[in-house]
C-alpha cells in the first residue's frame, strides 16, 4: 500500500469510510445498527472477564463514535477513546457531552500513544480494517499499552464461507444494514491467525467466544465462532 494511504496502522481509505458515517453512528436503526445490536453482548462478556469496572483504566483503541467507550464509562471505568477518524471522534465527544458521560477522546492510532499502563485495552471490530502487513505492529502496540497482568480484548469477523454469506451478502448487499464496501471478506481474520498475532506480541490468549444473532437480545455469546467472535488475552 502506498505510504500516502496509511497513517500508522490506520488505512486512510478505511478511516474515510467511518468518518462518512459519523453523524449516523448513534442511530440504533442507522448504518451502525449491527454494532448497537451486538454491543450489550460483547461488552457484557468483556465486563465478565474484567470483574468490577469501577476505577479501571481502559483504552478503547478504534473507538469510533464511542459505543463501547460510553458503556464502560457509565459503569465507572476511566476510559480513553482513541481513533484515527476525526469526524467520528467529534460525534463521540458531542454524544458524551449530551449524556453527561466522561471519556477522554484522542485522535490517533495505538502506535501514537506513549503512555501505557492501562488495566485493559479493547479494540472491537477494528483489526479487520488494519492492513495485514501492519497487524503484528498493531497488536504489539496494544500489548505495550497494557500493564503487566492486564488484559487485551478484540472482536472481529472470522474468514469463513458463513461470514461471507452473513456479513457481505446478507448485511451489506441484501439487507443493507451496512453500506456496501464496509468490509472486505479477504481481510477477515481467523481465530488461529489472531491468536498467533497476540502471542507474537507477548500476550497469552485466555478465552475465545462467538457472537450469534438472537431474536430476543440482538446477539448472544455462544461457542460458534464461525462469523463474529471475541478474544481475550493477558499480558504476561
Amino acid at each position: 500500500m502506498p505510504e500516502g494511504n496509511r497513517s500508522g496502522s490506520a488505512d486512510l481509505n478505511e478511516v474515510a469510510k467511518f468518518d462518512a458515517l459519523a453523524q449516523d453512528w448513534w442511530k440504533p436503526t442507522g448504518p451502525m445498527a449491527p454494532l448497537h445490536a451486538m454491543n450489550p453482548a460483547r461488552m457484557g462478556w468483556i465486563a465478565g472477564q474484567l470483574g468490577p469496572l469501577e476505577g479501571l483504566r481502559i483504552l478503547d483503541a478504534g473507538c469510533g463514535a464511542g459505543l463501547a467507550s460510553e458503556w464502560l464509562a457509565r459503569r465507572g471505568a476511566i476510559v480513553t477513546g482513541l481513533d484515527a477518524a476525526g469526524a467520528a471522534l467529534e460525534a463521540a465527544r458531542a454524544h458524551a457531552a449530551s449524556q453527561g458521560v466522561r471519556v477522554d477522546y484522542r485522535e490517533g492510532t495505538p502506535e501514537d500513544v506513549e503512555a501505557g499502563g492501562f488495566d485493559a485495552v479493547i479494540s472491537l471490530e477494528v483489526i479487520e480494517h488494519v492492513p495485514p502487513a501492519e497487524r503484528a505492529g498493531f497488536c504489539a502496540a496494544l500489548a505495550r499499552l497494557t500493564r503487566p497482568g492486564g488484559q487485551v480484548f478484540l472482536s472481529t469477523l472470522n474468514r469463513t464461507r458463513r461470514s461471507y454469506l452473513f456479513a457481505i451478502l446478507g448485511a451489506e448487499q441484501i439487507l443493507r444494514w451496512l453500506p456496501r464496501g464496509t468490509h472486505d471478506w479477504k481481510q477477515f481474520v481467523t481465530p488461529e491467525e489472531l491468536g498467533a498475532l497476540l502471542r507474537g506480541a507477548g500476550l497469552a490468549v485466555t478465552d475465545v467466544a462467538g457472537m450469534v444473532p438472537s431474536l430476543s437480545t440482538g446477539f448472544r455469546i455462544a461457542r460458534d465462532t464461525g462469523v463474529n467472535y471475541l478474544m481475550a488475552a493477558r499480558k504476561v
